[in-house]
């Protein structure tokens, strides 16, 4: 009875993909012989929360002025932009914290299914609803056993915590928290020269293409090592599948707490480097110390679990969820508009009540002018004309783009781009990325707009944050997601 249960699904299954076919005939045969067309099938995206729709636009980008007193010259490039969703605020501590915690649930989860530590299989599913066996994965919907854990389980969830032996003090173990991932390199393979067809590389016919050709691709693999080291490494081989445009990495993705005392030397920032990540007082300020990688890591995860709660169709194409790029970031820091500094409308700092637009350093050593004496709660200011909060200070915020100094006169003048993934043998200097909007910390001059600088992707600073965009599909009305 089972199999025969088993059979007649599959035989449903095949009946609807005949008739599905079918419809797709005759919609493209019995048409009259009129040129009608056949409809693509797609789902509405639903509008993100707490993001907003920048529209398409143009506008110049870059300095559209000249400023003597630092030594800058008026330069611009029009520039175009596909539509696309951003967030209203900087990535505060409390979201970040969802994805530490979802890492964190992954390793307790399965180290409950792991013989080690108690073999409780129904962690784990392992084949679907009909018995057939699928790959290996967690079962999120059986909660942790948190307070009613048996002494196997207890084991296995205070295994991701650790005690400091000096002090006492209790919290989760940054070195396990590691998030691995796979990302497709879509551009890489639509370049005609990696065609896995060589005879297609070369459209010029007055050229003879050689069917032997060996394409040498770069491809990121890693792993954790013996030691439980994070290893990334960038190996070279003859390019033989869409696989080797299939790159895998792994990435610590705890902040780097201790970025409070390392930026500052002889200051008293202890309690930030306690406190500034896990306290509840700091859960609406934006997350800092957080890397190039992390905050890219942390887009790969939060497309994830966004498709994940469509339950699309399998092989269903969404626009994933990723860091601004420079261009994206200016023009909806400036709203579009190609004749302020900053996001406001005006050359002044202040607003008409005489009080600062923006969090960031005022005066000489005089950081708590503006009400705040490091980051501010997110959207403590008021927005710009597009409903963004903190585009200027607060923390900067890591962009997607690589950092040239002639930057922008390389980019194309439609969705403008400069994208390296460097390699870790690639000399350090290949490894700036663009960062743009000025802290807390920075002076008037470096919260402008239209201003621009980097930091190392593997680097972790007290003054800089993120936030993430995605572009939009279609040609939606849709308004800014509403909050629950």
């Amino acid at each position: 009875m089972y199999v025969y249960y088993k059979e007649m699904k599959k035989t449903v299954l095949i009946s609807v993909a005949i008739v599905l076919l079918s419809a797709c005939g005759r919609n493209a045969m019995n048409s009259g012989g009129e040129l009608v067309g056949v409809k693509s099938a797609s789902f509405s995206e639903p509008a993100p929360y707490g993001m907003v729709l920048i529209k398409r636009g143009a506008f110049e980008m870059g300095p559209s002025d000249s400023d003597s007193i630092w030594g800058f010259e008026a330069d611009t490039k029009g520039v175009s932009f596909e539509a696309f969703w951003m967030d209203e605020t900087e990535i505060t501590n409390a979201k970040y914290r969802q994805f530490v915690y979802w890492v964190r649930d992954s390793l307790i989860r399965t180290r409950l299914a792991d013989p080690e530590y108690g073999a409780n299989d129904l962690f784990m599913i392992t084949e679907d609803r009909y018995g057939d066996p699928v790959t290996p994965h967690l079962d999120w919907s059986r909660p942790i056993p948190w307070k009613r854990a048996s002494e196997e389980e207890a084991r296995a969830i205070e295994s991701v915590y650790f005690t400091n032996p000096a002090t006492g003090e209790r919290g989760l173990d940054p070195k396990q928290m590691n998030y691995k991932y796979e990302w497709y390199d879509y551009t890489s393979a639509a370049l005609r020269r990696n065609n896995l067809d060589p005879s297609l590389r070369v459209r010029n016919t007055d050229i003879a293409t050689d069917p032997n050709e060996v394409i040498m691709i770069s491809k990121d693999t890693a792993y954790i090592d013996d030691d439980g080291r994070i290893v990334n490494e960038t190996i070279t081989r003859a390019l033989g599948s869409f696989f080797d445009f299939l790159h895998t990495r792994i990435v610590n993705i705890y902040p780097d707490e201790t970025a409070w005392v390392n930026d500052f030397k002889n200051a008293y920032n202890e309690p930030y480097l306690r406190m500034y990540f896990t306290h509840a007082g700091y859960d609406e300020y934006p997350v800092v110390g957080v890397s190039w990688e992390q905050a890219t890591a942390f887009c790969v995860w939060r497309t994830d679990i966004y498709k994940r709660s469509l339950d699309l169709p399998q092989g269903q194409i969404i626009e994933p969820y990723r860091l601004p790029t420079e261009g994206e970031w200016e023009y909806a820091a400036r709203a579009g508009k190609k004749e302020n500094k900053y996001p406001w409308s005006t050359e002044g700092l202040k607003d008409s009540k005489d009080c600062f637009m923006a969090n960031f350093k005022p005066g000489e050593g005089d950081y708590t002018e503006d009400g705040h004496l490091i980051t501010a709660r997110v959207a403590s200011f008021s927005p710009n004309e597009f409903g963004l909060f903190d585009m200027a200070g607060n923390v900067a915020e890591w962009t997607s783009t690589v950092f040239y100094e002639s930057g922008p006169k390389q980019m194309s003048d439609i969705n403008p781009e400069l994208h390296y993934d460097a390699a870790k043998e690639d000399p350090y200097d290949m490894k700036k990325k663009v960062v743009r909007g000025g802290s807390w910390k920075d002076v008037a001059r470096f919260i402008r707009s239209d201003m621009r600088t980097f930091e190392y992707q593997n680097e972790t600073r007290s003054y800089i944050g993120f936030r993430c965009v995605r572009t939009q599909v279609g040609f939606s009305n849709a308004k800014k997601g509403k909050k629950k």
